[in-house]
């Protein structure tokens, strides 16, 4: 803004005692001093207010003013109420170094001249930025020139001193300030963002997150193909965020509109980003279709090498693969178009969105580093290709290869004696995969913000597999994925994940049993004892769930349960009385395990 603007603004009451002259000199800040030296304080531009506390004699105008000057301040305003007028030998020390002069009266409070300035600079340090922004956007349109939107974020905090950043619906960082953004905060707003999408309140959102107040940007793509614009919960689920550490509130009409075009911008890099994953979702889908089309190990192998370099550049050897299947699940609230009101309905678009965007790196570290899911370095779209199969989303995620170390020297040979700078030959060393996707990692990762994007109507589930090596391999892992997200389905909770090392117990195949057999068999073992606990208090039941934990020691159960070895084998055989079964044997054993966990 200009001095002039100032004298123009009634509600402040200017007066002007001097420079006339200089009132076209820009403003570009506004500070408040009674120090006689505050050029530390000053980077050229301020108008500065004083309240004239520092000035006891004539003699200090002058210096005080000559520091103002060479600093490069563009006006000085001072206070009527301590002195009660404005001093002749300052007016005189302004008119020597060409310093424009204010007066303030009384009345007036230097906070609300230094409101009204911010205000004015701000809006127009804004309006600047937005033709920046508009100009970027442009670029980004036309091709790839413009660097991205952290140039334009950049912008925002070196001109409007805001913080920001662009957050995936888990929380990941995508763009934004240098400042790191904590993982458990960045996953708490993505949270809050889901939650205000999916109530249907209008952007940008106000929240606040450890004492610190963000203003939320929806960052919104029109991608039918990804999802359907009319259904806010497919939008909540797969939108990006922009996260400005600052309260939007009270914010002018121009900076609103200068986020909005931000946010428009980084919508354009959305879009592009989500274009270069069309050929390795054709990949992915190419090799399913042949995995579950039974096509010849050959012609899968054939697939996957010219997959490998697509998404794990620079390998030297042939990847390990791991399958992760996904599926969300909508319940309709209303009749809709084949669809009755509770139905569970499949949504495999989204499905494949969210998969794509967990298995980057879900624990909001940046691209390149080890991420909480386990999946190693490498570059942040290159990693994974997704598919989607029918209801179910399924990605091919690739894993180098790392050899076990040569044995160092002095190894141990066949007669026992050690054989210096021996070195088993990479042939016979059996191939590892780099750290994989774990189930417990990736579900500890979105959990919390996915959840509030579900809602109470929607559920994410996920399965992942082991790793393989070939071909023939990969036809088992897709079961193996598939079964795992069914036993995840089982388990309570909006978003829900198991992996292949969880398969391996026989209480996974619990969920699985139809619930009127469920029924049938627990009453059948249990009801008996239920039935002369009540009577007798006999507390069986919790005697029968000690006796198993024990593996049937019954020294070992009755220290547990506080009683004498006698009384144990008592109400053991009261058990085996009431139910027919026999405690020493193995199949009985079993049956009643498995009671006792389908309660």
């Amino acid at each position: 803004m200009r001095l002039r603007a100032l004298l123009e603004t009634d509600a402040l009451g200017l007066r002007l005692l001097g420079g006339a002259d200089e009132l076209d000199r820009t403003v570009r800040g506004v500070m408040t001093t009674d120090l006689r030296d505050p050029s530390r304080y000053l980077s050229g531009g301020e108008l500065v207010l004083t309240g004239l506390a520092w000035r006891r004699d004539a003699e200090e105008s002058e210096p005080f003013v000559r520091i103002l000057a060479g600093a490069g301040v563009a006006g000085l305003a001072a206070g009527e109420a301590e002195l009660a007028g404005i001093p002749d030998d300052l007016i005189e020390a302004c008119v020597r170094h060409r310093m424009p002069l204010f007066a303030v009266h009384e009345s007036v409070a230097f906070a609300t001249v230094t409101e009204h300035v911010v205000r004015q600079v701000s809006g127009e340090r804004a309006g600047d930025l937005a033709a920046v922004v508009d100009r970027h956007r442009r670029l980004m349109t036309s091709g790839p020139a413009g660097g991205g939107p952290e140039v334009v974020l950049d912008l925002l905090g070196s001109d409007l001193d805001l913080r920001a950043w662009v957050l995936s619906p888990t929380g990941r960082r995508i763009a934004g300030a240098a400042e790191a953004l904590p993982p458990a905060r960045a996953a708490a707003l993505a949270g809050e963002q889901l939650a205000a999408v999916r109530a249907g309140r209008r952007g940008p959102h106000r929240t606040a997150v450890d004492s610190t107040v963000y203003s939320l940007f929806p960052v919104a793509v029109a991608d039918q193909g990804v999802r359907d614009a009319g259904d806010v919960r497919e939008r909540a689920l797969c939108d990006w965020l922009l996260a400005v550490e600052a309260d939007a509130a009270d914010w002018p009409a121009e900076r609103l509109d200068l986020l909005q075009g931000v946010a428009q911008l980084i919508a354009v890099e959305r879009e592009r980003r989500d274009a270069s994953r069309t050929v390795r979702r054709r990949l992915a889908e190419e090799i399913l279709e042949l995995v579950q089309a039974g096509a010849a190990a050959a012609e899968i192998d054939a697939r996957l090498r010219v997959a490998a370099p697509v998404l794990l550049p620079g390998a030297a050897t042939a990847p390990l693969w791991q399958l992760v299947v996904a599926r969300v699940d909508w319940t309709r609230g209303e009749t809709g178009a084949g669809s009755a009101p509770g139905e569970t309905v499949a949504d495999g678009a989204v499905a494949r969105s969210l998969l794509e965007e967990i298995l980057i790196s879900p624990a909001g570290t940046d691209a390149g580093t080890s991420t909480g899911t386990g999946v190693g370095a490498g570059g942040e779209y290159d990693r994974i290709a997704v598919a989607r199969d029918g209801d179910e989303a399924i990605a091919l995620v690739p894993l180098p290869v790392v050899t076990r170390a040569p044995e160092a020297a002095g190894a141990t040979g066949v007669d026992g004696a050690a054989e210096a700078g021996t070195e088993t030959p990479a042939a016979d060393r059996a191939p590892e995969a780099a750290a994989g996707v774990q189930a417990d990692a990736l579900l500890a990762a979105v959990q919390a913000p996915l959840a509030r994007g579900l809602a109470d109507d929607g559920r994410l589930t996920l399965g992942v597999s082991a790793a393989v090596q070939s071909a023939e391999g990969l036809r088992g892992a897709l079961e193996e994925a598939r079964h795992a997200r069914r036993v995840a389905a089982a388990r309570p909770g909006r978003v829900c994940a198991a992996g292949h090392h969880e398969l391996a117990s026989h209480v996974l195949l619990l969920p699985f049993v139809p619930d009127d057999v469920r029924r049938a068999f627990t009453a059948r073992l249990l009801d008996p004892l239920r039935a002369y606990d009540r009577r007798h208090r006999a507390e069986l039941i919790p005697t029968l769930e000690a006796f198993l934990d024990c593996d049937g020691s019954w020294t070992r159960c009755a220290a547990r349960l506080h009683l004498h070895v006698n009384t144990l084998r008592y109400r053991v055989g009261r058990i085996e009385q009431l139910t027919g079964r026999d405690l020493s044997r193995l199949e009985d054993k079993l049956d009643f395990f498995l009671a006792l966990r389908m309660v």
